[in-house]
């Protein structure tokens, strides 16, 4: 699959770098809050967002994209008729080899020596059929708005998913 221009980290060709107990200096994830709603509710539906392809989702993307679907499933559902569950944690830390780039920079830095990067934040990767985000509804009407919800959410996410209704016992 070729790369798209401009996206540096959606793609992963090496093994994941998770060992956050030898790594000094790793940012700590902006997404900080998994679930929203009601958790005590009774749910009849469990509306998915689902990858399609192998990729690599920054902190930052899974942030906007569970404020993106909150906002809009607490405007239209209500905070009590409706679950939401991120399911995706970044482990994988990112690295990069910042160079400086104005004039005279060529004396202080070193290029390729000893590039292995720094860290500079976290991502999760995700595997075709990965569940990303859930939500659990408790009707059939507000099933229409929390698939919204997910297209809203995907936007805010790198590569492709679709989004699946289920049907819970």
């Amino acid at each position: 699959m070729p790369l798209r221009p401009a996206r540096c980290y959606t793609q992963q060709k090496k093994p994941a770098y998770t060992r956050k107990e030898y790594i000094q200096g790793v940012p700590p994830p902006k997404i900080t809050k998994y679930t929203m709603g009601n958790p005590k509710g009774e749910y009849k539906y469990a509306v998915k967002l689902i990858a399609t392809t192998r990729c690599v989702i920054r902190h930052n993307a899974l942030e906007a994209a569970r404020i993106a679907a909150h906002r809009y499933l607490s405007a239209t559902v209500g905070e009590d008729n409706f679950f939401l569950v991120v399911k995706k944690y970044p482990h994988h830390v990112l690295r990069e080899n910042k160079m400086l780039a104005f004039a005279g920079a060529d004396r202080l830095q070193d290029g390729m020596r000893l590039a292995f990067g720094k860290p500079i934040g976290t991502a999760a990767i995700t595997m075709p059929g990965d569940d990303v985000m859930v939500v659990y509804v408790n009707n059939e009407k507000h099933i229409e708005a929390a698939k919204e919800a997910l297209i809203r959410a995907e936007t805010k996410l790198p590569e492709a998913y679709r989004v699946e209704v289920v049907k819970l016992n």
